[in-house]
């Protein structure tokens, strides 16, 4: 590979020119006319290479299988110290992601937090000094926020009944709904079971917005709602009254009125997990496992390490990465993915329920 030449890039079938060839020691780039099989070199200000590219003489275009990197074993939420920069750090990462392929950047639809994920703690911690140095971008790292659930485990009806008069025109709504559980992964059933006409066709859908915006803040602790039904069956409505505003409320109050009555309860992210360690440490990890509520699935070797399978919640999880780093001497590595959502054990309900009381509290205070 000569300097001031061109090579083919065969993932992307485009050109690349190129100018001085270089080989690294350390910080040191040793500019050299050419680079032969063996070496490792450099070139500068490539325009469309990435990362696991192969680039070749264009009458012999050979691919190289790309790299498989792992899967990132740690999550951080980060936020930047000046308000405002979200997108400046949005563009940032995907800068450095680019050369990065193990780092994951990403948006938790429910807690709205943006997530940074890596090997590790180090990992992301040089990231985040990278951001500062190259970007001039500073942010906070925090754990993140745990995606909770909210569910019920019985059935019960809910009466929803809005009335306001005023001047002119009044409002008037009135809905009754039967609600049930559905099965862990069923999410939101809605089942329109009016007969009659109690209330018109028109405003059944402003009855399901109303519930669909109610469980969306919850009940117990003001995280989602899931895996439920809701059957409307009867109702009342005013000719000159009624409105889709009114049937909305109506519902918004129907389904408190229900959800108080069906046992709710909250939910859980369970994470499945894979340990790797040398067999010295496989006991103590299996222990500090069964404190983190983990549940064992077995374990089996892989050449000179034994890998420890089990499911964990995720709230447990958290700061797995330094402790784990503790136990084994550094010696020992994780993966992590979410394979269901279970219940929170009653005595850790109350705790949560506190914390998102108080965490409301606090924005109202701040408000």
């Amino acid at each position: 590979m000569k300097a001031d030449g061109t090579l083919q890039n065969v993932a992307r079938d485009t050109a690349e020119r190129f100018g001085s060839v270089f080989l690294l020691q350390g910080k040191q780039q040793i500019t050299v006319p050419e680079v032969q099989a063996g070496d490792i070199g450099g070139v500068a200000k490539l325009k469309e290479t990435q990362t696991s590219d192969t680039l070749a003489d264009k009458a012999a275009p050979i691919a190289y299988e790309p790299v498989h990197f792992p899967e990132p074993a740690t999550t951080f939420a980060i936020e930047p110290k000046t308000r405002g920069d979200e997108d400046k750090i949005s563009q940032s990462l995907r800068r450095i992601m680019e050369e990065d392929r193990v780092l994951r950047m990403s948006v938790d639809s429910q807690t709205h937090e943006m997530l940074l994920s890596g090997m590790g703690q180090l990992h992301v911690e040089v990231v985040v000094g990278k951001l500062k140095k190259r970007y001039k971008v500073e942010v906070n790292l925090k754990k993140p926020k745990i995606p909770y659930r909210e569910t019920i485990k019985g059935a019960a009806e809910g009466h929803g009944r809005h009335k306001k008069q005023t001047g002119g025109h009044g409002q008037f709504g009135d809905c009754k709904i039967r609600m049930k559980p559905l099965p862990r992964g069923e999410d939101f059933k809605f089942v329109d079971d009016i007969f009659g006409g109690s209330i018109p066709k028109n405003f059944i859908p402003a009855v399901e917005k109303g519930i669909l915006e109610s469980r969306g803040r919850g009940f117990l602790a003001g995280y989602p709602m899931v895996d439920f039904q809701v059957e409307l069956f009867d109702g009342q409505y005013h000719d000159v009254d009624s409105s889709e505003m009114s049937f909305k409320i109506a519902g918004s109050l129907a389904f408190k009125d229900a959800v108080a009555k069906c046992r709710p309860t909250i939910l859980e992210p369970i994470m499945k997990v894979e340990i790797a360690v040398p067999e010295e440490f496989a006991g103590s990890v299996m222990g500090d496992l069964s404190s983190r509520r983990g549940r064992p699935q077995g374990m089996e070797p892989s050449g000179s390490l034994q890998v420890i399978k089990a499911e964990v919640p995720l709230s447990e999880m958290l700061s797995y990465d330094a402790e784990l780093t503790s136990m084994t001497g550094g010696r020992g590595s994780y993966h992590m993915e979410l394979i269901r959502y279970d219940e929170v054990p009653g005595h850790l309900q109350e705790k949560i329920i506190s914390a998102a009381k108080a965490e409301r509290g606090e924005v109202k205070e701040e408000a």
